[in-house]
């Protein structure tokens, strides 16, 4: 994917939320600006696969959502937020015997990721990173971003 140009990497909270709409439909609305500069967006949740493939079906998103339930990419991006509550309530399911059902409430979920998106070149090297709970933030800013580099 980063052969054919930068990656613009965003992840956001909870699919079908308010201001998590709005920032994927603004990255979907400017996607010729997008394409015009050669890079690709992906939108990247901790929410189910189920509930992303909906969200995707629902508002028509010409890129890919990935999900990201079980937290991996966020840790490795360091987006997570509340990581020691979540895995003290995991393991508290566990020990009642409830592991097969935890369920993350909507205060979870808005606690699952911080919105941050990446820039990433070719190189695999993070250009820019933004952070802001502003939706339409983070695509203006990687398209100015990527406007100055080319």
């Amino acid at each position: 994917m980063l052969d054919d140009g930068p990656v613009v990497l965003f992840f956001y909270p909870a699919a079908s939320s308010p201001i998590c709409t709005a920032e994927a439909c603004h990255f979907r609305d400017l996607g010729r600006s997008f394409d015009a500069l050669g890079a690709q967006r992906v939108g990247i949740s901790t929410d189910t696969t189920d509930k992303v493939s909906h969200f995707a079906l629902q508002r028509s998103f010409d890129y890919p959502l990935l999900a990201d339930s079980d937290c991996s990419v966020a840790d490795e991006f360091g987006v997570r937020r509340g990581g020691r509550v979540m895995k003290w309530r995991r393991q508290r399911e566990i020990k009642r015997g409830r592991s097969h059902a935890v369920k993350r409430g909507y205060i979870s979920q808005l606690l699952s990721v911080k919105r941050t998106t990446f820039v990433i070149d070719r190189n695999r090297v993070v250009r820019l990173v933004v952070t802001s709970e502003r939706a339409h933030i983070h695509a203006d800013k990687s398209l100015d971003y990527l406007r100055y580099l080319s």
